[in-house]
């Protein structure tokens, strides 16, 4: 698992970091304190598994960065947490395609239930939002209501995205290789493979390593090259 996390306040960066690595502890985390780091920390890498990030920070306009984020990373969901929670600024963020609003000021198990979420292929939408809707003009709240809808039925419709990682995990298990093996090919833990295997299944809405195959097979994402051997997956 490998996360780009920002923001300007070095103890809620740090209180954020550390959080993570108690929930994933194998966990890959670079760290930036400025939209300018993260766009230095893009030039060169872009393998992520989420982006978090800190909405007012120096370095750049808030909206133009995360629109740029997004062009980057197309397939690395993105959650904002800040103390700003104001209505207009939430709907441009998922306009934009955020996968996730979360407020400073709630827990650190919301904020990892939040993280699981996205990181699951979810969207995290906060439940003041339904409280906001009251105030929103009408019009604003069917449109983002039609937004969310839209994606629910293209998930519902198979189109599956998983990330360029966990692709490369599916292909290991298509080649009959355990966990172990997997770590060593790729250079990771075997407990981020864990993880890897688990967030693929449930982007594929499978329980086993044999339907994950079939499911991979489907969507066209396993390589034909590989070696696949069924009575490896028991």
């Amino acid at each position: 698992m490998k996360f780009l996390i920002a923001d300007d306040h070095e103890l809620f960066l740090q209180g954020l970091e550390f959080i993570l690595k108690k929930e994933y502890p194998n966990a890959q985390i670079k760290l930036a304190n400025s939209y300018s780091g993260i766009m230095d920390i893009l030039k060169t890498d872009t393998d992520f598994d989420l982006i978090i990030t800190d909405l007012a920070m120096p370095g750049g306009n808030w909206l133009s960065s995360l629109q740029k984020m997004h062009e980057i990373c197309s397939e690395t969901p993105i959650i904002i947490i800040s103390a700003v929670f104001d209505k207009e600024v939430l709907q441009k963020t998922y306009d934009i395609g955020v996968s996730g609003y979360i407020s400073k000021s709630f827990s650190n198990a919301i904020i990892i239930s939040a993280i699981n979420l996205v990181l699951a292929g979810g969207m995290y939408i906060p439940p003041d939002l339904l409280k906001m809707s009251e105030s929103m003009p009408q019009q604003s709240v069917k449109n983002l209501l039609k937004k969310m809808e839209k994606e629910e039925t293209e998930n519902e419709e198979e189109t599956v995205t998983l990330t360029p990682r966990q692709t490369e995990v599916l292909n290991c298990i298509a080649e009959g290789l355990s966990n172990k093996q997997i770590a060593g090919k790729l250079g990771l833990s075997e407990g981020t493979v864990k993880i890897h295997i688990t967030l693929l299944m449930r982007s594929l809405n499978v329980t086993n390593r044999i339907a994950a195959i079939r499911a991979g097979e489907k969507l066209g994402l396993i390589s034909y090259n590989t070696t696949k051997s069924e009575n490896n997956h028991a």
